[in-house]
C-alpha cells in the first residue's frame, strides 16, 4: 500500500494526512542521547531529529547560521533543485556550502537527483515517476528498480564530487510519496527511507495567510515528542512569509528550554548503523 507523507499544495489535508503516512521507524524513541548542544540542558529529557530538504535554497545560509549558533547537527536530504540564485543546488557553485556543512558534522541523504515524484507501480514491474527537474522535468517516465536506484545514487556521486564525502545510507521521497516497490528499490541499493513524525511537519509549504508562522511554531512546540523527526525545507518558492527566519531559531530554543537535545539520523535507532557494519 502506498504511503503518502505529504502533498505539497494540497492544504486542507496536509496537517491531517501526515499521521497516516509514517513508516514504523518514526514511532520509535531513541535509546541513547548524544552530546547536548552547549546552550541545551546538561541532561537531555528527549531527542529531536531536525531534517531539511533542498528547495529554492533561499534559506540555506540562514539555516546553517542558526544551526551553528545553537551548536546542533541536522540531516539534509539533497536533490538538484532550481534555486533563487538561478543555479541548481548540486551545481559546483554550491560546493563551498556543502563542504562547510560536512565540516560541521551534519548528516546527508539522497532526495533523488531530479526530485523525482513516484506516481504509481505499474503492472509490468516498472515504476511510473515524474521528475521535477532535469531533461525530462515535468514528463512521466517509467523506471526499472535499477533505474530508480541509479536516481538515488546520482546524488551520492555528485555529493562526492562536490565534497569528497559519501552520503549517509538513507533517502527521502519527494512529496513523501512511496510504494513497496520504491522502498524495496532503495533498500536494495543501500538507502533506507526516512520520513517524519506527524508533529514533525513544519508546514513551511502551506500558504502563510492561512497558516501563519506563529501558528506553526505554537503547534510544533506543543506537539513534538522525544524521538520525533522534524522536516523543513531550505526555501519554498510559493510561501509568501518564509518559515525559517521567523521560526527556526525560536523552535530550537523553545525545544531546548523544554529539555530536548538534537541529533542527526545517524544516531536515530531506526537508522543508525550497527557496530561492525561498513
Amino acid at each position: 500500500m502506498m504511503k503518502r507523507l505529504i502533498s505539497a499544495g494540497r492544504v486542507p489535508a496536509v496537517l491531517l494526512c501526515a499521521s497516516a503516512m509514517l513508516s514504523p521507524a518514526h514511532a520509535a524513541a531513541p535509546a541513547a542521547a548524544v552530546s547536548a548542544a552547549a546552550s541545551a540542558p546538561a541532561a537531555c529529557k528527549g531527542m529531536i531529529y531536525m531534517t531539511f530538504d533542498t528547495g529554492s535554497q533561499s534559506q540555506a545560509q540562514l539555516i546553517a547560521d542558526v544551526l551553528n549558533k545553537r551548536q546542533i547537527k541536522a540531516t539534509f536530504f539533497l536533490a538538484n533543485e532550481k534555486t533563487t540564485r538561478g543555479d541548481y543546488s548540486l551545481d559546483p557553485s554550491w560546493a563551498p556550502y556543502w563542504k562547510a556543512r560536512v565540516a560541521e558534522g551534519h548528516a546527508f541523504g539522497t532526495h533523488t537527483f531530479d526530485h523525482v515524484y513516484w506516481k504509481k507501480d505499474l503492472a509490468n514491474g516498472l515504476i511510473q515517476v515524474k521528475p521535477q527537474f532535469g531533461k525530462d522535468g515535468g514528463k512521466l517516465a517509467s523506471f526499472t528498480d535499477q533505474q530508480f536506484c541509479e536516481e538515488l545514487h546520482r546524488v551520492d556521486t555528485r555529493f562526492q564530487e562536490l565534497t569528497g564525502r559519501k552520503l549517509d545510507p538513507f533517502w527521502r521521497a519527494p512529496g513523501g510519496y512511496t510504494s513497496p516497490r520504491t522502498l524495496a528499490a532503495g533498500s536494495a541499493c543501500g538507502y533506507q527511507h526516512a520520513g517524519w513524525a506527524p508533529a514533525g511537519y513544519s508546514g513551511d509549504e502551506l500558504p502563510s495567510d492561512k497558516y501563519p508562522n506563529a501558528m506553526l511554531l505554537k503547534k510544533a512546540l506543543a506537539n513534538l515528542r522525544s524521538g520525533d523527526i522534524f522536516i523543513a525545507h531550505m526555501g519554498i518558492w510559493s510561501r509568501k512569509d518564509a518559515w525559517a527566519p521567523a521560526n527556526l531559531d525560536a523552535l530550537i530554543s523553545g525545544l531546548q528550554d523544554k529539555g530536548f537535545c538534537f541529533a542527526t539520523l545517524r544516531e536515530h535507532p531506526a537508522y543508525a548503523r550497527k557496530k561492525g557494519q561498513p
